[in-house]
């Protein structure tokens, strides 16, 4: 629900952006104050917690997004006296915001290749825009550097305890609103069996050879080995090669859901896992899709096992002749 609530604010930021026109700036930067919480605003040393969509021009591609982590961003206020800095740069927007202000901006990539000598960066055709909100402004002032992050640290623990204690209503939400009838082991995991497959379950030592697709609660597709499905979401990756995965079982490094839950299958079987954080990557972030503390929901089928190979047969060693004395 928290992060639904994140991107309707996203969306309407966006919404209310449209409404008015850009504003220039120096350095080619464009910018519409879609907020303005009449809060100071930032300065160098200073630091902002922000959400943050990135999108470029081209074809209006969605680029980085706070959101899809459910944290936000840390930004820190260089000084403008830093190499590479320059009136209407990206650390240029930030001035323009204190705490519970938001604004979308346009930074011009041809003005950033010419202030900056270095090649115009391919991640669009002339703007990129961030649309911005600030939660909450971090005033360097007299502190020193220990003092200022120690504040930092102490605020995202508290955002990462936020993710903690919505897990658990992420996992009933995903199962009430797919009408879901799960079984549970007692580790936590829970799974639905739509295949019973045939043969033998796989055991620790054997290779398994797996098709599958995880996802979030929220139905953001994270990973598959399904290419139609990869370049659907914009997944594929041109040096991957899309097939079955193959790992074995308790000596391959894989989290601790699947090593459990496709023991449960058998050969041919089909499952949807539903894998608690505890089971999964725990409290830390896995890429930029994988939140921490977050359940993951993968559907899985157990193409095939293979069973490890019995060590080659040894001949015995045949007797040396003795050493004749000298």
């Amino acid at each position: 629900m928290k992060k639904s609530i994140l991107f309707l604010s996203a969306a309407t930021l966006m919404v209310a952006a449209s409404c008015q026109k850009f504003q220039k700036g120096e350095g080619g930067l464009e910018y519409k104050i879609v907020k303005d919480a009449g809060a100071e605003k930032a300065v160098a040393g200073d630091l902002l917690s922000v959400d943050m969509v990135i999108k470029s021009d081209r074809n209006d591609s969605l680029l980085n997004s706070t959101y899809d982590l459910g944290l936000p961003q840390i930004v820190n206020i260089a000084p403008d006296s830093l190499p590479g800095i320059y009136p209407g740069d990206y650390n240029s927007m930030f001035k323009f915001l204190g705490e519970g202000d938001s604004a979308v901006f346009r930074l011009n990539l041809d003005t950033m290749a010419a202030k900056t000598s270095q090649p115009k960066p391919e991640i669009g055709d002339k703007y990129v825009t961030f649309t911005i909100k600030v939660r909450k402004h971090f005033k360097k002032g007299q502190l020193t550097d220990s003092a200022l992050y120690a504040e930092v640290d102490n605020y995202f623990k508290g955002e990462l305890e936020g993710l903690k204690n919505a897990e658990e209503g992420k996992i009933t939400s995903y199962i009430s609103s797919n009408k879901l009838e799960p079984q549970k082991t007692e580790s936590g995991l829970q799974y639905i069996i739509s295949d019973e497959g045939k043969g033998e379950k796989p055991a620790v030592g054997d290779t398994v050879v797996v098709n599958y697709t995880g996802k979030l609660t929220n139905g953001t597709i994270f990973d598959t080995n399904n290419e139609e499905l990869a370049k659907k979401h914009n997944l594929a990756n041109p040096m991957r090669t899309y097939e079955p995965i193959r790992f074995s079982i308790g000596n391959d490094p894989v989290i601790a859901g699947w090593t459990e839950g496709l023991q449960l299958l058998n050969k041919g079987g089909k499952a949807t896992f539903i894998i608690p954080s505890s089971l999964g990557y725990g409290d830390r972030p896995a890429g930029n899709k994988i939140p921490p503390y977050a359940p993951l929901i993968f559907d899985v089928e157990l193409v095939d096992i293979v069973k490890p190979q019995a060590p080659a047969d040894t001949v015995p060693s045949l007797p040396q002749p003795a050493t004749p004395q000298q």
